[in-house]
């Protein structure tokens, strides 16, 4: 198996409504009526306004629920669920799936990095030899034998003692 075959990090359950997604950021044309902001409920005199969830927003005004930052900076996704409107990172932290490492047994967050290998999620540190903990790079090859990462290295001089020939594919 190699490293770049594998997923870099666990996605989310993307559970968003059906108007959500992107956001739009539109120049507003100067002969148009002017559009209320869904935020404030004042008029948009702005250069620029965003659409999202089929609706239009001052640049301030639409901002993540926990941590106010503003969503047309951070990128061009949000989420909502419950009612609220928030950013990636917030998301994943109060609805993602959190799970533990394979190797540490230490609780991962769900806005955290990880890597896989078959069902074994790992943290990016843990994610080593664990006879001789060396690092893997991507392309590097790794085995997953008995529940365990091991190197190439490892995993051949393991199959010498058990008295088979190690198969590389």
């Amino acid at each position: 198996m190699l490293l770049s075959d594998l997923p870099p990090r666990r996605e989310a359950s993307k559970k968003r409504c059906s108007g959500c997604g992107g956001i739009q950021m539109l120049s507003v044309q100067p002969d148009t009526k002017p559009k209320g902001c869904a935020g404030c409920n004042r008029k948009i005199k702005d250069r620029y306004l965003l659409k999202a969830l089929d609706k239009y927003w001052h640049e301030d005004c639409l901002k993540c629920a926990c941590c106010d930052c503003r969503l047309g900076e951070v990128g061009s996704t949000l989420y909502t669920k419950a009612n609220l409107i928030l950013c990636r990172r917030d998301y994943l932290r109060l609805f993602g799936v959190t799970g533990n490492c394979a190797a540490c047994s230490k609780l991962i967050p769900a806005f955290e990095m990880v890597m896989r290998a078959k069902d074994n999620v790992y943290h990016l540190d843990c994610f080593a030899c664990q006879l001789c903990n060396q690092r893997f790079c991507v392309g590097d090859k790794f085995f997953l034998k008995n529940n365990m990462i091991l190197c190439q290295t490892d995993y051949e001089e393991g199959l010498m003692k058990e008295g088979y020939a190690p198969q590389v594919r």
